[in-house]
């Protein structure tokens, strides 16, 4: 998003660099004691962009424009930063290295890899330009369950450490999320040098939606039967498939055979109407991690794999409508069947 009141150059992309301020046609650089986290919380949003990550002095160099003299003092809440408050600066100096640097998140600032699902890896983050991986240094289930609501991804099952698949030392980056109940993102990243193990996460939502099919898509003909088929996109092997039905119950459980079953139903009447879903469950196991479950909040009690725990994912509903006649076969066969009996009795009498 284009804001004509306030920027950041020299960084990585829009969301990060100097903060600069357009004042009476022109641009000023921001002093960093004149700004706060309140005053970054404004810029972001104003550019479009997540919650602040980083609020730093030359972070970006100093540049070449003035310094501002006005020291700004929002709540936070504001959508534009020229609505703050703004009091005169007290010291008219700012230093070459007090040039303020702020990197927000972006939309997309975090993601987890190694696994099949998108709701379960390794914690990856964009940290000045680049995608790094996170350390142990503060990663709890709390900093976990902002990954997941942040993905999309429900809320954490556990948030897991594990060795790094090479060697050597990855320069990589610690995160500080304990603010569990936030609905954006609030991280704060601090550059962590000596990487030695993977911060990661498994999310409730860790299995793809299934898909949901009849065999008479949208209409059921009364009397006649029907076939609903339940699928999912090849991920873990094995599982099963239940229906959620629209009288309120739920059907017996049917084992996936490649990742797929066929429920069969006849005689529809009109309690057949409704909505119908398909509920996939699954019980995955985790190798090679150590773990915090989600109501363990002693985030130093790190526990050995490998973890295991059933997940359950359920589809769209799907709407069916019982109307309509019955079809021509169920006619025919109900007009057969009394004049069958019909000829039987007639043949007996003579």
């Amino acid at each position: 998003m284009f804001s004509d009141s306030v920027r950041l150059v020299d960084g990585a992309g829009l969301c990060s660099g100097r903060v600069e301020v357009k004042s009476h046609q022109s641009w000023t650089t921001v002093c960093e004691a004149d700004f706060d986290w309140q005053d970054a919380e404004v810029v972001c949003k104003e550019l479009g962009c997540d919650s602040p990550l980083t609020l730093q002095g030359a972070l970006f160099g100093g540049g070449k424009l003035p310094f501002g003299t006005k020291k700004f003092q929002c709540k936070g809440t504001e959508n534009r930063l020229l609505t703050c408050r703004t009091s005169a600066r007290e010291e008219h100096t700012c230093t070459f290295g007090k040039a303020l640097g702020l990197i927000c998140s972006e939309p997309d600032a975090v993601r987890l890899l190694g696994e099949s699902s998108r709701c379960a890896g390794t914690v990856e983050m964009f940290h000045y330009g680049k995608w790094r991986k996170v350390g142990k240094d503060f990663w709890s289930i709390a900093a976990a369950a902002v990954v997941c609501r942040q993905l999309g991804c429900g809320s954490a099952v556990a948030s897991t450490v594990r060795a790094p698949e090479r060697n050597e030392t990855e320069l990589g980056v610690a995160t500080d999320c304990m603010d569990s109940k936030s609905e954006r993102w609030k991280c704060k990243i601090f550059s962590n040098s000596s990487l030695r193990t993977d911060a990661g996460v498994i999310c409730s939502g860790l299995l793809e939606k299934p898909n949901i099919s009849s065999s008479t898509p949208g209409r059921l003909s009364r009397g006649c039967n029907f076939t609903i088929t339940c699928s999912i996109q090849p991920q873990y092997p094995g599982g099963s498939f239940y229906l959620t039905l629209p009288w309120n119950n739920r059907s017996h459980t049917k084992t996936a055979v490649n990742h797929s079953a066929s429920f069969l139903f006849s005689a529809t009447d009109d309690s057949f109407q409704g909505n119908y879903s398909c509920v996939y469950e699954n019980e995955v196991t985790f190798q090679n991690v150590n773990f915090v479950v989600e109501d363990q909040w002693n985030f130093d009690d790190w526990f050995p794999g490998p973890f295991i725990h059933n997940f359950s994912s359920e589809s769209e509903p799907l709407f069916l409508s019982v109307t309509g006649f019955p079809s021509s076969a169920f006619i025919t066969r109900m007009m057969l069947v009394p004049f069958l009996m019909l000829m039987t009795c007639l043949t007996i009498f003579l």
